[in-house]
């Protein structure tokens, strides 16, 4: 069983996400989204459209799970998902320096530029992504542990 927020093996020892891994699967992570707009003329339009945004979602996720690495899987995904879900509203408000901001790379890659309501469904499926990916490999290292 849990003990408040921390994670438990099949022995019940307590067991904390790997930084060092998570870091690196932000940086995969990031790869793989500015990849997808690099090479959008090669991917069906809908993953081109949207893949970027949903794995914004899974690097936030990843980022999250490096920051609170004793947190529930489930609070790591519902911190995730209500942060994508802020930047994305604030992407609603207009005023000439958030504007000048969004209009620098890291500005765009980070704020975005405009409100889309569908980027809400993407950043749902790249926090699940996050997620699934999670909880196949802590399955698979629960039962080489046993």
């Amino acid at each position: 069983m849990c003990s408040g927020d921390l994670r438990v093996d099949s022995l019940g020892s307590p067991v904390a996400r790997s930084r060092w891994r998570y870091a690196i699967a932000v940086a995969v992570t990031i790869v793989a989204g500015l990849a997808s707009r690099a090479y959008a003329a090669y991917l069906p339009w809908w993953l081109a459209k949207n893949a970027g945004d949903a794995l914004y979602a899974t690097m936030v996720f990843w980022g999250f799970g490096f920051l609170a690495p004793r947190a529930r899987t489930s609070r790591v995904a519902l911190a995730a998902t209500a942060f994508c879900f802020a930047i994305e509203l604030t992407q609603r408000y207009r005023a000439p320096w958030i504007d000048a901001v969004r209009a620098t790379t890291p500005g765009r890659l980070v704020l975005g530029q405009g409100f889309h309501a569908f980027d809400l469904v993407c950043y749902v499926i790249g926090v699940a992504l996050g997620v699934g990916l999670e909880l196949i490999v802590r399955r698979r290292r629960t039962r080489g542990a046993v």
